[in-house]
């Protein structure tokens, strides 16, 4: 129970999230369906609080004397990666480029970045909670089978 509480809250760390958890679910050799099932969860449970709030925070801090570089390095960061899915994708296809955005386990393309981007872009809760839900089901795919590729060649 311990190992699945780890990597339940590993996932909802960012640049860890799900694509570190489900990894480490393997190196402690856990159940690999169950432990996607865990990481998911972990992951998505912080992207209704970053959709809401990450923006709102980001916006007040970004002026403040300690934090204010820390807060605009990210806002800029989620900014950028706004910009990114509208330009390889029209107003109707940044649901799929939300989607592959977050489903491509690349570092800096999570959940947290991209429910970040699409709270910059005022996509709606409904669309980026969906893409976000599909993408992280499809970056756990992934790294479930590398997991499971890798922990078995060694």
């Amino acid at each position: 129970m311990l190992n699945y509480l780890k990597i339940f809250f590993m996932s909802m760390v960012p640049i860890i999230e799900l694509r570190g958890a489900v990894i480490y679910s393997q190196y402690l050799e856990l159940p690999i369906v169950t432990s996607y099932l865990v990481c998911i969860l972990g992951n998505m449970l912080p992207v209704p609080f970053i959709y809401f709030f990450a923006r709102k925070i980001l916006l007040w801090g970004r002026n403040k004397p300690v934090i204010g570089k820390v807060f605009e390095f990210i806002y800029q960061k989620g900014e950028m990666a706004g910009q990114k899915l509208t330009e390889k994708a029209s107003r109707r296809g940044t649901f799929l480029a939300l989607l592959l955005f977050v489903g491509i386990p690349l570092p800096g393309t999570g959940a947290w970045t991209g429910t970040l981007a699409a709270s910059i872009l005022d996509m709606g809760i409904k669309h980026t909670a969906a893409a976000v839900m599909l993408g992280v089901l499809m970056a756990g795919i992934i790294m479930m089978t590398a997991g499971v590729l890798g922990f078995s060649l060694i």
